[in-house]
């Protein structure tokens, strides 16, 4: 047989053998690096693997931890934390409720306008879907708002942290996506290509980021119209709204300054997404330590829960890097090469495809799992057709986000349901979320339509 036929087979089976593994619950890192290493093993008795490409993995190693770029994704972390375990979110939310309580569906503004800054901070969606669930799950059930409206707001601003500046995910794959479209530009014989950036991908998710914030509170209108009884007002008694601005602004500005810090330093150019990070953290700290929630357990537990979740990243990133690999050089990049090239529609067909089954993995895997698994598979073809890299990321981010929203595998289901009480029922959440996966369909059929929405903000920044 064709040992380039052997090699190709191979590498589909190495591909659904780690979903498989996956799918079994077998951790993440261990599964791609060990069903990698399997099929190197099975692949050297083809001749269709040579071992010594596994040279290559110690400079990959070293180069992720010497990148400049992907030293923020652990100071971002550690700025969302501190936020929330010094209560910052808490008081804010509250003081939001206050200001709009007195209009039908002014909680549910709340939430969504409190997530959105949430997200701007944490840039971890399980942080922030948890923390809104704990603090404004109660709250709205006790206002009479119903479980389907409330816990689908809440699954819903939760996910903003997906695709709101500074995500983590955003940083991971503004920075693979950089790289891989320099070697496409090269390899076309354009030897000075347009740079790509992480910060070029937070300004090109800026927008549709407040797209998605802009159909949320729509919706929440919509039913306090349509429906009053699911979001009914909760005025506030008139001795607390007396110092209700300085509270708001005492609640509101601190963070939103820091934000705007942060986010305006990266878009105006002032400063890398890194030196911002490093600026975030100071500054969440700074604000922890004035609101006196500043503690030597609140900042133990703050470098824990940073070391944790920075640490499952990066063990993830080395496990994709083995398996990346062991694909390309049994020729599983040109399987799907061919795949994709051979798709009707070009490279809006497959666009389309690649969508879907990044939409489906979303079910199985962690939004980090599967764009280090795929987005080196699938980027350099679809970059090669013509699409443009931060609409691409964009839109993997948005899609990804979408998923994390479907029941009734979605990630941030799950993560309300682990802190919803127990008369809230798993069918309650998972039709609260419905109205909203619509809302993000009609986002990337925007975004689809429209690439401007995207690509407008970095072409005038940038």
């Amino acid at each position: 047989m064709d040992p380039v036929l052997i090699g190709e087979i191979l590498a589909g089976l190495m591909f659904f053998g780690v979903i498989g593994m996956l799918m079994l619950g077998f951790p993440v890192a261990f599964t791609l690096g060990g069903t990698s290493l399997v099929f190197a093993l099975i692949g050297m008795q083809f001749g269709v693997f040579d071992p010594s490409n596994f040279g290559a993995l110690a400079g990959r190693f070293i180069g992720y931890m010497t990148n400049e770029v992907l030293v923020a994704v652990p100071l971002f972390i550690f700025m969302g934390v501190m936020l929330e375990r010094s209560r910052i979110a808490e008081q804010l939310l509250m003081s939001m409720g206050k200001l709009f309580g007195n209009m039908r569906g002014g909680l549910g503004i709340s939430v969504i306008v409190v997530g959105a800054l949430l997200a701007a901070s944490t840039g971890v969606v399980g942080a922030t879907v948890v923390t809104m669930g704990l603090i404004s799950l109660p709250a709205m059930l006790r206002a009479g708002y119903k479980p389907t409206l409330a816990t689908g707001v809440i699954c819903a601003s939760g996910t903003l942290g997906q695709i709101i500046p500074p995500s983590t995910v955003l940083i991971f794959m503004g920075d693979m996506i950089a790289g891989i479209h320099a070697q496409v530009q090269m390899a076309q014989g354009n030897f000075a290509p347009k740079p790509v950036s992480v910060g070029n991908l937070f300004a090109g998710a800026f927008l549709p980021g407040l797209l998605l914030v802009a159909l949320y509170l729509g919706y929440v209108l919509f039913k306090a119209w349509t429906d009053p009884e699911s979001c009914p007002a909760t005025p506030v008694p008139p001795e607390e709204r007396a110092g209700l601005w300085r509270e708001l602004l005492t609640a509101f500005l601190p963070p939103l300054a820091l934000i705007v810090a942060v986010l305006g330093s990266i878009l105006g150019g002032i400063a890398t997404p890194t030196e911002a990070a490093s600026v975030g953290a100071v500054g969440a700290t700074i604000l922890a330590g004035l609101r006196w929630r500043l503690s030597w357990s609140v900042l133990r537990e703050t470098v824990v829960s940073t070391a944790t979740i920075t640490s499952m990243i990066f063990v993830i990133l080395f496990g994709a890097s083995i398996f990346a690999i062991v694909f390309r050089q049994m020729g599983g990049d040109n399987l799907v090469h061919e795949f994709l090239s051979d798709l009707p529609g070009g490279a809006v067909g497959a666009m389309i495809v690649v969508m879907l089954i990044m939409f489906v993995l979303g079910f199985i895997l962690d939004t980090f799992e599967i764009i280090f698994i795929v987005i080196p598979i699938t980027a350099p073809i679809l970059l090669t057709l013509g699409l443009d890299p931060i609409w691409l990321g964009v839109m993997v981010g948005v899609n990804l986000q979408t998923s994390f929203l479907t029941p009734p595998f979605g990630f941030a289901l799950f993560y309300l349901r682990g802190v919803a009480p127990n008369s809230v029922s798993t069918a309650a959440i998972y039709r609260g979320a419905l109205p909203f996966v619509l809302l993000q369909i009609l986002a990337i059929a925007l975004l689809f339509i429209f690439p401007g929405i995207v690509t407008w903000l970095p072409s005038v920044l940038y």
